[in-house]
C-alpha cells in the first residue's frame, strides 16, 4: 500500500480550523482542506493537501491501493515539531488495515517541512518528496528558508554575521572627527545600527538575555534569596571598587605592586562581605531544595580565609603592618580553611553514614517481618 502523506509541520491545519490530527482517509482530508482553505485561502499547506488528494484520486482510478493522510507537528518547530510528526505518523500506520508493505509518498510545502524527512523514514520507506510551492514564490521561499538557517545554527551566524557586522561599522567609525552631514549622518548611523545588530545575532545576545530573563523571572516566583543575595552583592562590589579607588589616591602609586595593593585594601573588605553574601544566598537556596550537602558550607569560611590573607598581604606592602601581623594572618586563614574543610568533611560522612544504616534498617524490618509471618 501506498501511503500517500502530507505533512504540515507548523500545525496550521489544527491552530486554523480546529481539526484533530492526523486526518486519514479520503472524505476527512477533503473536510480538512476545505476547511482551511476556508480559514486561509492563502495558507500553502491548502495546495499540499489537495495535492495530496490529487495523487490519491490519479492513483485509485489505476486501481492501486492508495491512502492519504495529514501529519502535523507544532508552531515551535524543529525537534519538538519533528517528534510530534512522528508520534502522529505511528497512529496512521497502526490504522492502516492491511496486509501489504506500506510505503509512503510525502508532499510538503517547502524546504522546511523536509527536515522531518529522515524521522518519517525511520518509520516507513519513503517512495518518493514532492514539493507543492506556488511557482512565483519558490525561489523566494527557497532563499528565505536558507536565511533563516544561517541565523538559526549557532556557528555559521558566528562565522557570517559577526564578520559582515565588523564591517559595517567601519564606515561610522571613518566619519568621526569629519564635519557630518545630514545624508552621511543618516547612512553613518544606519550603517552602525545594522552592525551592532549583526554582531549581537552572530553572538546570541538575544537568546543570552532571554535566558537570563527567564532565570530572573524563575527565581522571583520561586522565591529564591540567590537573586536578592546577587543585587546585594552587586552593591558591595561598587562600594568596593569605590573604596579601593580612594585607598589608591591616598598612597603614592610608585610601582605596579604598590598601586595593586593600595586597590586590594581598600576594597577587600567590601568584596569579602559579597562573597560571603553570595555563598549564604546559594547555601540557603540549597537547604530549601533539599540539595544541601556538608561542603557547600565550605564557602563563606574560604572567602573570610582568603579575604584575611589578601587583606594582611596588601597592608605590609602599603607600609601599614609588620612582618608578625602578616604571620598571624596567613596561618590564621589557612587553618581556617583547613578546619573548616577537615570539620564538614568529618560531619558529611558521618551523617551520611547514619542516614545509610537508618535506610537499611528500614528496608530490613518488612524482610524480617515476611520471614516470621506464620
Amino acid at each position: 500500500m501506498l501511503l500517500v502523506l502530507c505533512v504540515d509541520l507548523d500545525d496550521d491545519l489544527g491552530r486554523k480550523t480546529g481539526f484533530s490530527t492526523p486526518v486519514v482517509g479520503r472524505e476527512p482530508v477533503e473536510e480538512a482542506a476545505i476547511a482551511l482553505a476556508t480559514a486561509d485561502p492563502e495558507d500553502s499547506d491548502v495546495n499540499v493537501i489537495f495535492q495530496g488528494l490529487h495523487v490519491y484520486d490519479d492513483l485509485s482510478e489505476r486501481d492501486e491501493s492508495v491512502e492519504v493522510a495529514v501529519v502535523t507537528g507544532n508552531e515551535e518547530g524543529d525537534v519538538a515539531a519533528n517528534r510530534e510528526v512522528g508520534e502522529e505518523i505511528d497512529t496512521v500506520l497502526a490504522s492502516l488495515s492491511t496486509a501489504d508493505d506500506v510505503t509512503a509518498l510525502v508532499i510538503t510545502d517547502g524546504a522546511q517541512d523536509e527536515s522531518v524527512i529522515p524521522v518519517i523514514r525511520s518509520r516507513v520507506p519513503v517512495d518518493g518528496v514532492r514539493r507543492v510551492v506556488v511557482r512565483q514564490a519558490q525561489n523566494l521561499e527557497s532563499m528565505y528558508y536558507t536565511f533563516k538557517q544561517v541565523l538559526d545554527d549557532p556557528e555559521t551566524r558566528g562565522t557570517v554575521l559577526i564578520p559582515l557586522g565588523i564591517l559595517l561599522l567601519i564606515y561610522p567609525l571613518a566619519l568621526i572627527g569629519s564635519a557630518l552631514e545630514m545624508p552621511g549622518f543618516v547612512l553613518g548611523t544606519t550603517s552602525a545600527l545594522l552592525g551592532l545588530y549583526l554582531i549581537s545575532r552572530g553572538l546570541g545576545l538575544g537568546e543570552r538575555l532571554d535566558t537570563a530573563a527567564a532565570q530572573v523571572r524563575r527565581s522571583l516566583y520561586a522565591g529564591r534569596t540567590t537573586l536578592l543575595a546577587y543585587v546585594v552583592a552587586a552593591a558591595l562590589f561598587v562600594l568596593g571598587g569605590v573604596s579601593g579607588t580612594n585607598t589608591l589616591e591616598e598612597v603614592d602609586p610608585s610601582t605596579a605592586p604598590v598601586m595593586l595593593a593600595a586597590l586590594v585594601y581598600g576594597s577587600i573588605q567590601w568584596l569579602a562581605a559579597a562573597g560571603v553574601t553570595t555563598s549564604l544566598g546559594q547555601i540557603t537556596d540549597e537547604y530549601i531544595a533539599g540539595d544541601l550537602e556538608w561542603r557547600y558550607l565550605n564557602a563563606p569560611f574560604y572567602v573570610v580565609s582568603i579575604a584575611l590573607v589578601l587583606h594582611a598581604v596588601s597592608a605590609f606592602f602599603l607600609g601599614r603592618a609588620d612582618v608578625g601581623y602578616l604571620a598571624t594572618a596567613l596561618t590564621v586563614g589557612t587553618l581556617l580553611g583547613i578546619t573548616s574543610t577537615l570539620a564538614f568533611a568529618i560531619a558529611e560522612s558521618r551523617f551520611s553514614d547514619h542516614e545509610e544504616s537508618e535506610a537499611d534498617a528500614e528496608t530490613e524490618e518488612p524482610r524480617t517481618a515476611e520471614r516470621v509471618r506464620p
